[in-house]
């Protein structure tokens, strides 16, 4: 399979502190959200100057990937500009045949994986006839170069801890929690079992026989119930444990969304000084150089026509990665 264009889609964020809560809208239009909440989250973003760390980054990475590609790359986000919508439009107008579309989520499941094939049809709708065709790159959350980032990572932050305590900290994986609902319409708790695998991955070849995975910045009505324990009440377990020291590995993010720097590195971060309790973070991929050459193998495999590269587990077979309906997000999203 051929291509001559790059799509990077993303989820988007604010640039400005004008673009937080229409950007807000934008993320929760039709779930009925009041307006309450949403001022409340976009107190994370002003903490930070009203900027999301996410454009930033993906212009970052899209900068690696020229060097790695000889193919053009577009950028188009799900919910603040650039929006996918002008980024296929453009690829129409620049006679682009078809893309492929590399989504910034590891993952199975609907808002990780189905809703940005739903983006990519959409963007294909609206940009009409001459619309170049788009396939959607499969999910990465086993592949040995995000494995790897993850599990060096986890070393990194353990150095970054003090002498007397490295040797006793906790690892702590975590990813964004959804709601129980969602996790059963994805297929048999997909997304869950995928994160708990990728977890077990990056602990083995980080040397951690022991660890936890825990989920982190629910929202909506308390009365719903989400994917648990929650990172901040975990942490507070672990205090009283007598835990003196804890690696948080944001696992389920590939860069450093607000969820990233607001919920981990700020709120969590204070609550383990409150604690007495020495903390690292792992570092997210970001735009590390691997991390465009992990998106340039995922494209080759196409090409080429080989078989994916997984990492696996002993006794663990790879998860296949299935919407919401059970069935491949794409023909090529296995």
């Amino acid at each position: 399979m051929e291509f001559d264009a790059l799509l990077l889609l993303s989820f988007g964020g604010p640039e400005a502190p004008e673009h937080v809560m229409p950007f807000l809208e934008n993320v929760t239009r039709g779930r009925g959200i009041p307006r309450e909440r949403l001022e409340s989250v976009a107190e994370h973003y002003l903490h930070f100057g009203g900027v999301s760390p996410i454009n930033g980054i993906n212009r970052a990475l899209i900068e690696q990937l020229r060097d790695e590609t000889d193919l053009p790359v577009y950028f188009g986000n799900r919910n603040w500009t650039p929006y996918v919508e002008d980024a296929v439009a453009s690829m129409r107008d620049n006679g682009v045949r078809r893309a492929a579309v590399f989504a910034t989520s590891a993952w199975g499941g609907y808002s990780s994986c189905r809703q940005y094939v739903e983006d990519i049809a959409r963007a294909r709708a609206a940009a009409g006839e001459g619309a170049p065709e788009l396939v959607k790159l499969r999910q990465f959350f086993d592949h040995p170069t995000f494995v790897t980032m993850f599990a060096e990572a986890i070393g990194a932050a353990a150095n970054s801890l003090p002498d007397d305590v490295r040797g006793q900290a906790r690892l702590v994986f975590t990813a964004h929690s959804i709601p129980l609902s969602a996790r059963s319409r994805c297929g048999d708790d997909l997304y869950a079992r995928q994160v708990a695998h990728a977890a077990r991955l990056v602990a083995e070849q980080a040397g951690y026989a022991d660890y936890d995975q825990v989920w982190q910045s629910r929202s909506g009505p308390p009365q719903v119930p989400w994917l648990e324990p929650d990172v901040a009440d975990h942490l507070s377990a672990l205090a009283d444990a007598g835990t003196k020291a804890v690696i948080v590995c944001p696992i389920g993010f590939v860069a450093d969304h607000i969820e990233v720097v607001w919920d981990l590195d700020t709120e969590l971060r204070e609550q383990a000084e409150g604690y007495g309790m020495a903390f690292a973070r792992a570092a997210t991929p970001n735009a590390d150089r691997r991390f465009a050459r992990l998106i340039v193998d995922l494209i080759d495999e196409l090409r080429e026509g080989r078989e994916p590269v997984r990492v696996t587990a002993a006794e663990a077979p790879p998860l296949q990665g299935f919407s919401i309906d059970g069935k491949p997000c794409t023909a090529a999203c296995d």
